[in-house]
């Protein structure tokens, strides 16, 4: 899980004016500077000096001074504590900004939006001091007085992960990617990640691989891909008759990088049938650099030459195979014809064939004759149609995943 990146309190206090201090007269309004007794604003007045020539240490002694002070107003209360959090958090003394802060907030001389900025900066402090509870408690009263700022969700969400309650960080985390998504916006990477960490610590697979999908969508970084495909084979239900179908995807993903795993792809191909495709297969792992060299240089050759005699064999028995095909009594024959024909490069002939087939029906495994008929929709450039049949495909042996992922391949 990346690092939450939320804004400083340098930061948080420059929007409510804090992060410099101006003249005394600055510090507070006019009228409240006015009623500041002796012993209150010379000190402060000190103070300032100090805090202009960098020196936040000293100048936080001379505010301690007027701690001692009985009987202070609301308003010297005021300008104490701002004047407070701002050497304190310049000092780097967060824990001390955070008190201070906290008192302006409780001296009831703050509200409205003034007011919430006031407490981001509390929340930012005790976020620095690590000091979680305080933080839950303070985005909490941020929260109930109207704060609607995502960033203070996603900090919701990872002080729960920090505290280590998983569970309710999960929650969190996947309720406000919901909510991001329904107001029309992309759920952040540091939410995702979250849910996706929380799921794996409860044990939550659904849970984890819902995760992974999202941050495939959204963020689609090549190890996000490898975590979901390589998950899938270990899916419960799924057949390992997906498996050429599986190295299709990761090919269009970019996953497919191992000489073992073009290998394997190519001979799958030709095993199926498909010995255009296999040759397409082979030249992309010679122009990866993947086959052609090392040791194995001449067996990558000898598949290479026994996939063009293969695709020779099928060019010259087409005719026939298509009479047999329409002669079956079910569709699966004219769908993996219709296949060959499109990684043949004769998508129209390819994909009516395959149309023809699915229309016919009758078959054993209708959801895999349509997981076939969108990937060669797409490989036919007819994205839109290759969309709308993979969202159609259902299946719990994998059919439906790899749809799915097809789509977000497609999508991004």
């Amino acid at each position: 899980m990346s690092k939450f990146r939320f804004a400083p309190i340098g930061l948080l206090l420059a929007a409510i004016g804090l992060n410099t201090v101006p003249a005394l007269v600055g510090v507070a309004p006019a009228a409240y500077a006015q009623a500041l007794r002796p012993e209150i604003g010379n000190p402060l007045k000190q103070a300032q000096d100090l805090i202009k020539q960098k020196k936040y240490k000293e100048a936080l002694a001379k505010i301690r001074e007027t701690d001692s002070v009985a009987g202070k107003k609301p308003e010297e209360v005021l300008t104490i504590e701002r004047m407070r959090a701002s050497a304190a958090q310049s000092a780097g003394e967060h824990g001390t900004a955070a008190k201070a802060l906290e008192a302006v907030v409780e001296s009831g001389r703050v509200s409205g939006a003034e007011q919430l900025k006031y407490i981001q900066a509390i929340i930012s402090a005790y976020y620095q001091t690590k000091d979680y509870g305080k933080v839950s408690q303070w985005l909490n009263r941020y929260f109930k007085e109207g704060g609607d700022d995502p960033t203070m969700r996603e900090l919701q969400t990872q002080t729960y992960y920090l505290s280590g309650d998983c569970a309710k960080a999960g929650a969190e985390a996947k309720a406000a990617a919901a909510a991001a998504e329904k107001a029309g916006r992309s759920p952040s990477e540091s939410q995702l990640q979250t849910w996706a960490n929380c799921a794996s610590k409860t044990n939550d697979k659904a849970g984890y691989v819902a995760a992974i999908e999202k941050l495939v969508a959204y963020y689609p970084k090549k190890e996000y891909w490898t975590d979901l495909l390589n998950r899938l084979p270990q899916k419960s239900g799924w057949s390992d008759r997906l498996t050429l179908d599986l190295l299709r995807l990761k090919l269009a993903a970019g996953q497919l990088t191992k000489t073992a795993d073009f290998m394997e792809m190519a001979q799958l191909s030709l095993q199926a049938g498909f010995p255009a495709e296999a040759i397409k297969i082979i030249d992309q792992g010679y122009k990866a650099g993947a086959l052609g060299t090392g040791n194995e240089a001449e067996r990558h050759k000898r598949l290479k030459d026994l996939a063009a005699k293969k695709l020779d064999e099928s060019k010259a028995g087409l005719a026939q195979a298509e009479t047999e095909a329409n002669a079956n009594p079910d569709g699966t024959a004219l769908v993996s014809l219709g296949y060959n024909y499109v990684t043949m490069g004769e998508a129209d002939k390819g994909l009516n064939l395959i149309a023809q087939g699915i229309k016919k029906g009758n078959m054993k495994r209708p959801e895999d004759a349509k997981l076939r008929q969108g990937v060669a929709q797409l490989q036919a450039g007819k994205k839109s149609e290759g969309l709308q049949t993979l969202r159609s495909v259902k299946g719990t042996d994998g059919t439906a995943d790899l749809a799915r992922y097809w789509v977000l391949v497609s999508s991004r």
